[in-house]
């Protein structure tokens, strides 16, 4: 098992490097594109490999999108397979954190919860990562209120942490009834920058793909980077 972590992050640092050196030759073969056609001088630092990276230039597509990124594989079985999530909380949690955690598993379709306990976080990313867990979601908290929420892809990232503000659980409500199970349909609003897409794929790839006639949404709502969370169930009111 240690070697083929050592073997598969050794091919994934291999992958980056190569990304970066093909970054550098696809920036330098645009700038002597944009200089040739608008028939400037070419850029002293390019002048030397001018030519060869004419001859480059040839040979691209029209309509090309540039150098493939390593994020392209981070959710490369996405859509393929169901994503298996692992909640779990930080140590020592408070009777409302544990709440909080058993309200998440309902958030997420097949996740499944965990028990922190004494665990360090290696032990627990190595164990995720034996059981081909793909997402490993652990929440905080600050004197009994959920406060953090660190939202880990596996095996090599993205991780991303979120502080969370203002949370209202299920419990929290009087008379609200059961939440629907189905898988949901997402709502992502405003989330158009590189950053904001980069988030909004995070979150999505924690949800599998839902049935045409779910009648679950939920909608994640960016205003200045805040993000506003809400399920609605079936009746078309919100569920949290």
């Amino acid at each position: 098992m240690l070697r083929r972590e050592a073997r598969l992050r050794r091919e994934y640092l291999y992958r980056k490097a190569q990304e970066a050196k093909q970054h550098s030759i696809e920036d330098k073969k645009q700038r002597l594109k944009r200089a040739l056609e608008e028939n400037r001088l070419i850029p002293t630092e390019i002048r030397r490999e001018a030519l060869t990276l004419q001859k480059q230039l040839e040979f691209d597509d029209e309509g090309g999108e540039g150098v493939s990124s390593h994020m392209d594989d981070e959710y490369k079985w996405a859509g393929v397979e169901d994503p298996k999530v692992m909640i779990t909380t930080s140590r020592d949690p408070s009777s409302r954190l544990k709440m909080f955690a058993k309200e998440l598993k309902l958030v997420f379709p097949n996740a499944q919860r965990m028990n922190r306990g004494k665990h360090e976080m290696g032990a627990l990313v190595r164990a995720c990562k034996a059981n081909e867990v793909t997402d490993l979601v652990i929440v905080h908290e600050h004197r009994g209120m959920p406060d953090g929420l660190i939202v880990c892809h596996l095996p090599f990232g993205p991780t991303a942490y979120f502080t969370l503000c203002n949370v209202v659980m299920r419990h929290d409500i009087p008379d609200l009834g059961t939440m629907s199970e189905a898988y949901p349909h997402l709502v992502f609003h405003n989330f158009t920058s590189r950053l904001g897409q980069r988030v909004s794929n995070i979150m999505k790839y924690l949800f599998p793909v839902p049935k045409d006639d779910s009648r679950r949404v939920i909608t994640f709502a960016n205003q200045e980077d805040y993000i506003s969370f809400r399920v609605h169930d079936k009746a078309g009111h919100p569920g949290e």
